[in-house]
């Protein structure tokens, strides 16, 4: 009974997408269907292992091509690998892909082009795979320069790595513009697919020029990504990559007497594996429970997660200032130009949403945004959270206007309340064993 209780009493201390809003930008936390949770825990799904006989997991091959062919089909692109683990080793794949087409043309480029708006990883990736990377700025808008990419574009480019829509927020209209003049040069583009969500059955990559993307089905896709993982990427190619896929991949057959066969199959010049297994069996299970349920209507995911975006961008856009011109797409992005001469700061407001009942939003990026805030609420939240979300805000900066200092101490109401994050960040207790020994020392 302890036991219970205790587990218990540390799960109302949580919070979770099952109890409220959780808007952190750039992370698409939507509400993960429980069928997806069922079908996932089958036995036969549950207890399978790749090693064994193809004979023995015709049902989990069948799964990876079904979910291989709908996603190809879903981005409009040419062939689909699922075993990346996560965003940024979908990140990685897609970059081996590019420097495998190079190296098999004869080719020595070591020059990945990033907008100044890029994610996180996408530096971090490009210089693992041993590229060098020259930044491009963003216009008022939002937006790569396509100036600025035709003044980059030397024999030294092996591509141009961009998140789309982007960080901001926003859709790059000049992609396809983009892609020409990458090809052009023999450069090739890869697109950061981490917020498909708001695209989904609604845009072609194919038609954008796209070469490599990978999607993070973690986030558009409904798998749990709370906590760590587990995650997944596809990453969806053009024909030019698809001969260098990593093995294997799943194919089908039709026996001599009508039955479908699966098989692995080893692309020709397949850079080989990514992962020891096939990819987050359970992950892709869940992934294609989640396609299967909305069918042909998949594109509603885009049309109300974009709505939802927008909804926050009406209600705060006289409240905080908008970080760009462009028009929103799956999240609303403000910067703290509005509220940083009250002597308050985007760390303030994002603790006293705390109180409030709210998950503070994705605070501090992109970089190039002063105090940046970055709303996505999903497209599975209703008209009313939203605007209760939004009235939330406003209260604290009105609040903040009127010089209410104990904003300073929020959260009061929370299990954990304001910490020292320099303290924490030099001085960090890793376990409860090094907690111990430093209080008895």
């Amino acid at each position: 009974t302890e036991v219970v209780r205790h587990f218990t009493r540390l799960s109302t201390w949580n919070y979770a997408i099952d109890l409220n809003l959780y808007p952190l930008g750039s992370c698409t936390m939507k509400y993960n269907p429980r069928i997806n949770e069922e079908i996932a825990a089958l036995p036969h799904f549950a207890n399978c292992h790749p090693s064994m006989p193809e004979a023995y997991i015709q049902p989990q091959l069948k799964v990876i091509y079904e979910l291989q062919s709908l996603l190809t089909r879903l981005t409009d692109m040419k062939a689909t690998t699922l075993q990346p683990a996560a965003g940024a080793h979908g990140e990685l794949t897609g970059l081996f892909l590019i420097q495998a087409y190079h190296h098999q043309k004869n080719e020595d480029r070591n020059v990945i082009l990033i907008p100044d708006s890029a994610h996180g990883t996408n530096p971090a990736t490009c210089t693992l795979a041993g590229y060098k990377i020259k930044e491009l700025k963003s216009g008022p808008n939002g937006m790569i320069d396509i100036e600025a990419l035709k003044s980059a574009l030397t024999p030294e480019v092996a591509g141009l790595m961009i998140t789309n829509p982007n960080t901001l927020g926003v859709f790059e209209k000049s992609i396809s513009e983009a892609a020409e003049l990458l090809h052009q040069n023999g450069s090739l583009l890869y697109m950061d697919g981490a917020n498909f969500n708001a695209i989904i059955g609604k845009a072609s990559l194919g038609k954008m020029g796209v070469d490599v993307c990978h999607l993070n089905l973690h986030k558009t896709f409904s798998t749990p990504h709370g906590g760590g993982g587990p995650g997944a990427a596809a990453v969806v190619v053009s024909d030019r990559l698809k001969p260098f896929l990593p093995a294997p991949l799943v194919e089908k057959a039709t026996t001599a007497n009508g039955q479908d066969h699966y098989f692995w199959l080893r692309p020709e010049q397949s850079i080989g594996r990514m992962k020891a297994g096939p990819g987050h069996f359970g992950v892709l299970i869940r992934a294609l429970t989640y396609i299967l349920t909305y069918g042909n209507e998949i594109h509603k995911i885009a049309e109300q997660a974009t709505l939802n975006a927008n909804i926050v961008r009406h209600e705060l856009k006289d409240t905080l200032q908008l970080a760009s011109t462009g028009d929103s797409m799956h999240e609303a992005v403000f910067s703290d130009a509005n509220f940083k001469k009250t002597g308050f700061d985007t760390l303030t407001l994002a603790k006293a949403l705390i109180d409030y009942g709210y998950h503070p939003p994705t605070v501090y990026f992109p970089l190039i945004v002063s105090g940046a805030l970055m709303i996505e609420p999903t497209e599975t939240e209703s008209t009313e959270t939203i605007l209760h979300f939004t009235q939330v805000v406003k209260d604290i900066i009105n609040r903040m206007n009127n010089q209410d200092e104990t904003l300073r101490q929020l959260p009061l109401r929370a299990p954990v309340t304001r910490v020292d994050e320099v303290a924490a960040a030099r001085n960090p207790i890793l376990n409860y064993f090094t907690n111990q020994n430093n209080q008895e020392g």
